[in-house]
């Protein structure tokens, strides 16, 4: 038996969703166990592209169980949207199961976020206006609405009743925005309850179940570790745990089911929204870079900042998560540049340090200090054993692993399902 943990040891957008997706052969269920629908993940397989926000990656592999465990807020409308456009494309959903204690974003949630947002003004964190923050808000300040609540026909008005007072209290008197209508909101959320009753369950049980008969465990995470709202660049951050201490509490499993971590790592850096980025570029390289590799937000369209790989973000991924193995992703992407540079460590008032700092003062202040390599072709779509990559670009992984002290086990060569090296876990 095995539990496999897929997670971005970057900002996110490192390509999790095909590594997922490739891994979903060999896995007996998928799990994903935090974030919400601010996430996306996008999946080439067999020449088709997919954009999945709150379903697992693992939805492609016929028959393979899904599962939306507790840790993930869920959009119910942007879920039934996903759903449907899943379906549209042939692809059936009836092996996905969504957890009873999974808290819901209301509408309530996602204009609190816009007009916070708009409130904070050139202090924004740069959030999706999802209503993502909002909802973890009221989880922990416990008021917050779960899918057990949504499924019980008699309490669940009553409690929706008195969100909406509180929280149409502070839109209008602290915000100014005009008050949401309950009446609206609970004939909404009475047609969600009878098209996801079918979905609901206990995801726990279910998974002990299937860790019990020795089945394979795979759980993805979604954003990246320098958005986890501990060691991340707070407070530019998500508002869950997306690094392997997530998966205990999001998907309600002991340490012990864990025996594989996958951090996945482009071969570059990117990132979306507010705050510092050490190695970004913004010359005509960084632009090529964007454009070579689409680097647009799968969620939000926006373009992603772009600079060279930071091995001092990786390796912080790696010690705080347990790193047991890379997935490299994008060096296709990098591919045809002459030259290609990695940042090693961080020049602060003179002191090349190696350690992440907390600080976003001390950030502010970081210069990359770089190694510098040869560049290797980009066409390399083909290549499905390492011993073929160009020397140039195996002397890269190389050097991430000594540098790092873990092993690349995956390569990703291009988009699709297929174009991926695999080392072996």
């Amino acid at each position: 038996m095995a539990g496999i943990v897929v997670f971005g040891a970057q900002w996110g957008d490192e390509g999790k969703g095909r590594f997922v997706d490739y891994l979903a052969s060999k896995a007996d269920m998928v799990v994903r166990y935090q974030g919400g629908n601010n996430a996306g993940h996008t999946v080439v397989a067999d020449g088709v592209t997919y954009k999945l926000r709150l379903i697992p990656s693992g939805i492609l592999s016929k028959g393979k169980p899904c599962v939306i465990a507790n840790g993930v807020v869920v959009d119910l409308g942007a879920l039934k949207t996903e759903i449907e456009y899943l379906e549209q494309r042939g692809v059936s959903v009836d092996n996905l199961y969504i957890s009873d204690r999974a808290h819901l974003i209301m509408p309530y949630h996602r204009a609190l976020d816009e007009l916070n947002e708009k409130k904070l003004g050139d202090f924004k964190i740069g959030t999706t206006g999802n209503g993502i923050g909002p909802c973890y808000m009221d989880k922990t300040g416990r008021v917050g609405l779960r899918m057990c609540d949504l499924m019980d026909e008699e309490t669940f008005p009553v409690k929706l009743k008195k969100c909406v007072e509180d929280k149409n209290e502070t839109i209008t008197k602290v915000y100014g925005g005009e008050p949401l209508r309950y009446e609206d909101i609970l004939e909404e959320c009475r047609a969600h309850a009878r098209y996801f009753k079918p979905f609901v369950c206990d995801t726990v049980s279910l998974l002990h179940e299937y860790h019990e008969a020795g089945k394979t465990l795979l759980f993805e995470g979604a954003q990246g570790m320098l958005l986890d709202i501990d060691f991340g660049t707070y407070p530019y951050v998500t508002s869950s745990h997306p690094n392997t201490g997530g998966v205990g509490s999001g998907a309600g499993v002991g340490p012990q089911v864990i025996t594989e971590v996958i951090g996945v790592v482009k071969a570059y850096t990117t990132r979306v929204g507010e705050g510092p980025f050490v190695t970004e570029l913004f010359d005509a390289t960084g632009d090529e870079i964007r454009k070579k590799g689409n680097e647009f937000g799968t969620v939000t369209g926006r373009p992603r900042r772009c600079g060279w790989l930071d091995l001092v973000i990786v390796d912080f991924a790696a010690k705080t998560s347990g790193i047991t193995g890379f997935a490299l992703s994008r060096m296709d992407t990098l591919g045809g540049f002459h030259k290609v540079f990695v940042c090693t460590g961080y020049d602060i008032d003179g002191k090349i340090v190696n350690t992440y700092p907390a600080s976003l003062e001390t950030l502010a202040k970081a210069k990359p200090a770089y190694k510098e390599f040869d560049g290797w072709t980009s066409d390399l779509s083909h290549i499905r054993r390492y011993e073929d990559l160009p020397e140039a670009a195996r002397k890269y992984v190389e050097f991430i692993e000594q540098h790092t002290g873990v092993p690349v086990k995956m390569i990703g060569v291009g988009a699709g399902r297929e174009e991926c090296i695999f080392r072996g876990l």
